[in-house]
């Protein structure tokens, strides 16, 4: 809903003006001999209530309404953190449930109706965005600087349900397709790359076919630089991208799919070729046609240098297991390695 307009002022350096913005929020400053504000980070309007919430430089997220000018809710006991918060998101089922990352590289649940936090989970580095999904609300989708993305299970935050791979940048930017079955990442390292979370009759929490956490379509230009946005529309057609390039793009979300309407003989037909790849899917011929992708020179060198490193890990696990004294150290899978711990 529209936020009303207020009878207060909220500073004096605000003129009245017909183009001006109708309330100003600011936080209050640290001390009062400092004239340093606050930045806000991100922001998140609620569902269906007149509330929106932001996360800021103060190591707190707080609730706004509009009507007022000043928070009405404060969560500044981030389990006993100090860092920046850098993104909010109203959970889209759970209407008062709230996540959050900061730069301490953790990810946070919070409850508005008890104004208490829940769970905080502690990762190995820090998470730059975070979505919901829009038909599963207990999944989340994370963008981290380890250049990976990951689902979570908010009922488990001890582990991902799936790493999504293939970047070679930090990943900057998430945004779930309308029907909860794929999203897409915009990276540092000029990519968009497309997920899918589930096999058709699945769900994202189960895995299946297309969920191995591979993207299914990679887009690039020559022009075009570091992604910090994107998006779908909801018509889950295409792709909204904006980059440092000053540049907003749009894409098709399947890159094969004729733009318009279909005729009965077209969409049959286009349905008898999908079904041919997916029974043909397991055999090396179609696999190397169907997944088959240019990509950029530095990011294929990247890669290759990417799969050298992982190996050399798995080598060196592998000898310690060997050469330490049996029962001592045990192999631990890659989903385990993602989480340092959780804190309640």
């Amino acid at each position: 809903p529209r936020a009303k307009r207020s009878n207060f002022k909220s500073s004096q350096d605000d003129a009245e003006s017909p183009h001006g913005p109708l309330n100003v929020y600011r936080l209050p400053s640290p001390s009062r001999n400092s004239s340093f504000a606050n930045a806000f980070h991100s922001i998140d309007h609620h569902w269906s209530e007149s509330q929106f919430a932001t996360a800021s430089s103060d190591a707190a997220v707080h609730l706004w309404d509009p009507e007022r000018s000043t928070p009405i809710t404060t969560f500044n006991n981030l389990w006993g953190s100090d860092d920046t918060v850098t993104t909010v998101r109203y959970n889209p089922a759970e209407r008062d449930l709230i996540a959050h990352c900061s730069s301490d590289r953790g990810i946070g649940l919070h409850d508005t109706r008890t104004a208490s936090a829940l769970q905080k989970t502690i990762m190995g580095m820090k998470s730059n965005c975070l979505e919901w999904n829009p038909m599963e609300p207990f999944m989340f989708v994370v963008g981290n600087e380890d250049y990976n993305a990951y689902t979570f299970d908010m009922r488990k935050l001890s582990r991902p349900t799936t790493i999504f791979k293939g970047h070679v940048g930090a990943v900057m930017s998430v945004g779930w397709s309308p029907t909860g079955t794929e999203f897409v990442t915009g990276s540092y390292d000029k990519t968009i790359r497309i997920f899918s979370t589930r096999k058709e009759g699945g769900t994202a929490s189960h895995g299946g076919y297309g969920s191995n956490g591979t993207a299914r379509d990679i887009y690039h230009t020559k022009r075009m630089q570091r992604i910090f946005c994107i998006g779908y529309t909801q018509d889950h057609k295409y792709i909204l991208s904006g980059s440092d390039d000053t540049n907003i793009r749009m894409w098709k979300a399947r890159s094969s799919e004729k733009i318009g309407q279909l005729s009965a003989r077209e969409e049959s037909s286009l349905q008898y070729r999908q079904a041919l790849v997916q029974k043909y899917s397991h055999l090396p011929e179609v696999k190397r046609i169907h997944k088959a992708r240019r990509v950029p020179k530095f990011i294929k060198k990247e890669t290759e240098q990417a799969m050298v490193q992982k190996e050399k890990r798995r080598r060196k696990e592998t000898n310690v297991i060997k050469h330490s004294k049996p029962g001592t150290q045990k192999y631990t899978d890659e989903k385990g390695k993602v989480v340092i711990k959780t804190v309640d």
